[in-house]
């Protein structure tokens, strides 16, 4: 895990606190751990399949009785998923148009950073930003995909 939260990279143990501050934690369901404080807290974690496109994420009370039920069961099904600290954005007022209807949301936005990096050994060949992706949904939706309409593609303003 540290190779990932800064400690294989930074020396600066400031620099690496600030760091780690930037990303939600990710846990297996091998980690008894999380998954024993994941049935104790379930409003802290979201449960997220496996898989392309997003979509059936697991929340709330649902969390907790979703691991219970795989460890009773002890299937194989349990790799399908990963635990991930819950995210909580921060809620603004918007506009959103559907079907020529102008509506006033409580809202979130989410910013993805594309990017690239390929190495040989300790050789870096490329490190590069590609893009971004800026999604916009109603804050009380826990859904997100653009395609399945949860979301609307955005821009960035910076003031």
């Amino acid at each position: 895990m540290d190779s990932y939260c800064g400690t294989r990279f930074l020396e600066n143990k400031d620099d690496i606190v600030k760091l780690r501050g930037c990303f939600a934690g990710l846990w297996s369901l091998d980690d008894s751990d999380a998954v024993k404080n994941a049935i104790q807290q379930p409003e802290a974690y979201v449960m997220k399949p496996q898989r392309e496109g997003g979509g059936n994420n697991i929340y709330g009370d649902d969390v907790k009785e979703t691991l219970l039920r795989l460890q009773k069961e002890g299937s194989e099904e349990e790799a399908a998923y990963i635990l991930m600290q819950r995210i909580f954005p921060t809620v603004f007022p918007t506009l959103l148009v559907r079907e020529g209807i102008c509506y006033k949301e409580h809202a979130i936005s989410e910013l993805g950073i594309f990017s690239a990096y390929l190495r040989n050994k300790e050789t870096v060949i490329s490190n590069e930003q590609c893009g971004y992706l800026m999604r916009t949904k109603v804050s009380s939706s826990n859904e997100g995909g653009v395609a399945a309409g949860f979301a609307v593609l955005d821009s960035l303003y910076l003031s």
